[in-house]
Parts: structure tokens; C-alpha cells; sequence
């Protein structure tokens, strides 16, 4: 699997440099997101802009990071920027689910967001 980790102070953007999130990637990228999990990563930015194709194998993997950061910080999805990617996300109905941002810009401005908001939050509490 070929994908790069840029580590930030807030946050942390995987960016997969594969045309297809099948089942030959889909356990590999499982256990990178279980991974940076336990090492800590408090939100995590997944950038698809060079994927074109997913299956459910994919889709489930995206489903285990949304799943493991849900209690832990913020997961965001980026460059959804194929036609049948974003259309296998409509179709299952996941676009209620996950976070989709347009851009890693944007995305990264969400999570900064993201943890102000918890921050003044738990200032409340």
C-alpha cells in the first residue's frame, strides 16, 4: 500500500497514493488506522483525491477510522473528487455519516475548528 502521513501538532492527513481502495489495500489501511490510533493521533484527515475506485472493503476500512476517532477527535474525509467514489458514498447513504470536506485546506481549517469548539466546551464544563 502506498500512502504518505504528514504529523501535525492538532492533527495528522493520510494521503492514499493508490487508484483502488479494494480488499488487497482495505486490511493494510485497517491496521495503518488502528495504528495511529493507539500511537495517540487525535484527528485524522484521509485524502482520496488519487483514489478512482473503492469497494466495500474500502468503504468498511473508511467505516473502521470513522468508527475508531469517533470518541477520540475528529475524522474527516477529502478529495472525493472521482465520480465513482463519490457515488458508492451516496449510494450507501454514508455522506449522513462521515465528514466530507472538499479540500485538505478546508479540511484542515474544519479540525482547527473542530478543537476550538472542544476546547471551550470542556472550559464550560
Amino acid at each position: 500500500m502506498k500512502f504518505v502521513i504528514d504529523k501535525q501538532d492538532k492533527y495528522s492527513l493520510l494521503q492514499l497514493n493508490e487508484e483502488n481502495l479494494n480488499s488487497l489495500i482495505a486490511p493494510d489501511l485497517k491496521s495503518e488506522f488502528v495504528f495511529l490510533c493507539n500511537e495517540g493521533v487525535r484527528n485524522l484527515i484521509l485524502d482520496l483525491s488519487e483514489v478512482h475506485y473503492v469497494d466495500s472493503s474500502g468503504l468498511s476500512s473508511i467505516l473502521t477510522a470513522n468508527r475508531l476517532w469517533k470518541d477520540q477527535g475528529s475524522f474527516v474525509l477529502t478529495g472525493i473528487a472521482h465520480p465513482s467514489v463519490k457515488k458508492l458514498i451516496e449510494i450507501s447513504r454514508l455522506e449522513t455519516i462521515f465528514k466530507i470536506i472538499p479540500t485538505v485546506e478546508e479540511a484542515i481549517d474544519f479540525i482547527f475548528m473542530e478543537e476550538i469548539e472542544r476546547e471551550l466546551s470542556s472550559e464550560e464544563e
